[in-house]
């Protein structure tokens, strides 16, 4: 049986390689899974309560776009955090998981041909290896661009010639990034806006860790398109998954211009997997809830401040400034994370899974990515194996 030629450049998945990697070695002592990033806070205690409820809208089914309650939730959020009024029946999806709309959003608006010529999508390099996957089952060339500490860790689109921007069909941005942390500026999304609007493409904001943050709350691709009218030139992706600990919950909603809205409902309407309506309620009580994510994000602040601790001196070390993860350059990702597993215990994913190699060079290749999830006990024992291990 032969599979579709435009999946065959597209790697196993990072972790599906991290089993290959570790397969038959042995981990000494009790193992910690540093690897991946599953939030362990506790959820809000009244969400079963909520699910409890609502439970005989069990025996319905359930609306593909979302019901109008969570609709009308995440619009409320959205106007508090990033002052965008948005009209939740036509610029708001719902969708099961940010995954599943980061790739539905490609097949919907991404034309396989613009300008004559082969679609272009852009990613950073390193990524979340959806937006690749979204790019090849369009049947679009992805662009792979470097976000290196030369670029402060986030893609320079505007330094990519003419040739390509004129293909552009869409540019995925994420923010704060998944793996190195790195926080876009408003004026960095107006700049990548600007962009959009003259060479006719469209962005992808990917923004599910935005409420993991040490300081200052990060811009938003909405508050900079309401800000400048270019609406119509973003879908922004957020998620319930980090923000309030619920990644079973598979709750998450795009939001943005109206036309690339309809485009994505028509294709669900097709192939959207809805969430039932008692998940549904539990998520829009979540989104009108602040006190739950305040109290995780000041524990993920005590642990930023225990990576700081115990890695500070490290050369090289950058302290994130938002998600959940460091970004540790071992010169060697793949040969560091063998080795944690099998002298430490330690479980982390090589850097290089995140990225592609371009010309030569995979940006990804030095580093390893660290998930900042565990308990605090747990993670203080394994930073410092980290650093005994790979940095005295």
């Amino acid at each position: 049986m032969t599979f579709p030629e435009r999946f065959s450049k597209l790697p196993q998945y990072p972790f599906a390689r991290l089993r290959r990697l570790i397969d038959g070695v042995e981990p000494a002592g009790n193992p910690i899974d540093l690897s991946v990033g599953a939030p362990t806070h506790a959820f809000p205690h009244w969400i079963s309560d909520e699910i409890e409820k609502n439970a005989d809208g069990f025996g319905k089914y359930p609306p593909t776009g979302g019901d109008i309650e969570l609709l009308d939730a995440a619009a409320d959020w959205l106007e508090r955090r990033y002052s965008a009024k948005l009209d939740p029946a036509v610029n708001i999806v719902a969708l099961n998981g940010t995954r599943e709309g980061l790739f539905n959003a490609c097949l919907a608006v991404c034309p396989e041909r613009k300008n004559g010529k082969q679609s272009c999508v852009l990613i950073p390099n390193p990524f979340y290896q959806v937006y690749a996957a979204a790019a090849h089952a369009s049947g679009a060339e992805p662009v792979y661009l470097p976000a290196t500490e030369e670029t402060g860790f986030l893609p320079d689109y505007e330094t990519l010639p003419e040739s390509v921007l004129e293909r552009t069909a869409v540019a995925y941005i994420c923010s704060p990034s998944n793996p190195q942390g790195a926080v876009a500026s408003f004026e960095y999304l107006s700049r990548l806006l600007e962009l959009a609007k003259r060479h006719d493409f469209m962005i992808f904001a990917d923004e599910c860790y935005s409420e993991i943050y040490r300081h200052d709350p990060p811009a938003g691709m909405l508050e900079v398109a309401s800000a400048d009218s270019g609406i119509e030139r973003v879908v922004a992706f957020h998620s319930l998954s980090k923000r309030s600990n619920l990644p079973g919950l598979r709750s998450g909603f795009a939001c943005g211009g109206q036309g690339a809205i309809e485009r994505f409902k028509w294709l669900r309407g097709y192939n959207g997997a809805s969430l039932p309506i008692p998940l549904q309620k539990a998520a829009a009580r979540a989104w009108r809830d602040e006190g739950h994510v305040e109290k995780s994000r000041s524990l993920y602040r005590a642990k930023f401040a225990l990576a700081d601790e115990i890695l500070t001196g490290v050369e090289g070390y950058r302290s994130p400034k938002a998600g959940f993860f460091l970004w540790l350059n071992v010169s060697d990702g793949e040969t560091a994370a063998l080795s944690l597993w099998r002298d430490a215990g330690v479980l982390v994913l090589p850097g290089a899974y995140f990225g592609r190699e371009v010309e030569g060079e995979n940006p990804g290749r030095n580093y390893i990515r660290v998930a900042l999830c565990p308990s605090e006990d747990r993670l203080r024992t394994g930073l410092a194996k980290i650093r005994s291990r790979m940095f005295n």
